[in-house]
């Protein structure tokens, strides 16, 4: 089985946002969220491609984290993986029951997500990664933004790079910059082995999110540079949570920046 080809409008894209977040240094060893998503897929693909290109030196595994709800069977990702020489863990656990036990006043998506983010920090503190590597996309910004105002009244939105509440980890999102239909005809034309729907519990009904993602796309329709304009819009809310290195690098200068601060052509 050959390793998938990813396309250079890919890696240009995520290379700026790696410089423009200094989401890489040197030495760091990233752990991928491995939903078995088109998103998650295209993101391992790249950072192992941006691995064998890159001027400094990183490693890249992934996990997969299975909440043993029916209809959702990543069980397959194993054997994919399996084929090519990357570090790979899978992790099962009934978050299902767990959130009838314990979910309280959440939604079983927020108990959910919250349950496998600490699944995938603790794999990472055993395994020796210093870094989680995220697959949410510019689409998914977008949309989490308009969420944010709507519903909550406030500017937010993912924060592509930010070390965790712990102090340990730090958390990238290299696709920041890539939109959501680079990511589906990438999986589509590599034949990734992708799980159309990784949630079934989420999306059996409309969501917040499908909303928002159809009122993106009739204003899109009209206005083409809509995202090229909400990408600059939310970038001071992306560098919300910026690790502290990175702020010392704007005022020491690029002879201390970190490694994934070398530019995009550097990564690209």
């Amino acid at each position: 089985m050959s390793i998938p080809t990813v396309p250079a409008s890919l890696r240009r894209l995520a290379g700026r946002a790696i410089a423009d977040f200094a989401m890489i240094r040197s030495g760091d060893r990233i752990l991928v969220g491995l939903s078995g998503g088109k998103d998650s897929l295209t993101l391992l693909w790249l950072l192992h491609d941006l691995a064998r290109r890159a001027p400094v030196r990183f490693e890249v595994g992934a996990v997969t984290i299975d909440p043993e709800i029916p209809g959702f069977e990543p069980g397959r990702l194993r054997d994919y993986l399996g084929a090519f020489s990357i570090p790979y863990f899978f992790v099962s656990e009934p978050i299902a029951d767990l959130a009838g036990r314990h979910m309280g006043k959440d939604s079983f998506c927020a108990f959910c997500a919250r349950m496998k983010r600490g699944l995938m920090y603790r794999t990472a503190r055993q395994r020796g990664y210093n870094v989680v590597a995220l697959g949410q996309h510019l689409d998914d910004l977008a949309e989490s933004f308009l969420m944010s105002a709507f519903h909550g009244g406030q500017l937010r939105t993912m924060k592509a790079h930010y070390r965790i509440d712990a102090g340990d980890l730090r958390v990238i999102r290299p696709l920041v910059y890539v939109r959501e239909r680079q990511t589906r005809d990438f999986a589509r034309t590599a034949g990734l082995p992708v799980i159309a729907d990784n949630c079934p519990a989420c999306f059996a009904m409309p969501t917040q999110r499908e909303h928002m993602k159809a009122l993106l796309a009739r204003e899109e329709a009209q206005h083409p540079r809509l995202f090229r304009n909400l990408r600059t819009a939310l970038d001071p809310l992306m560098r919300e949570g910026l690790p502290d290195a990175w702020e010392a690098t704007q005022h020491a200068g690029s002879r201390s920046a970190p490694a994934g601060g070398a530019g995009p052509e550097g990564v690209a």
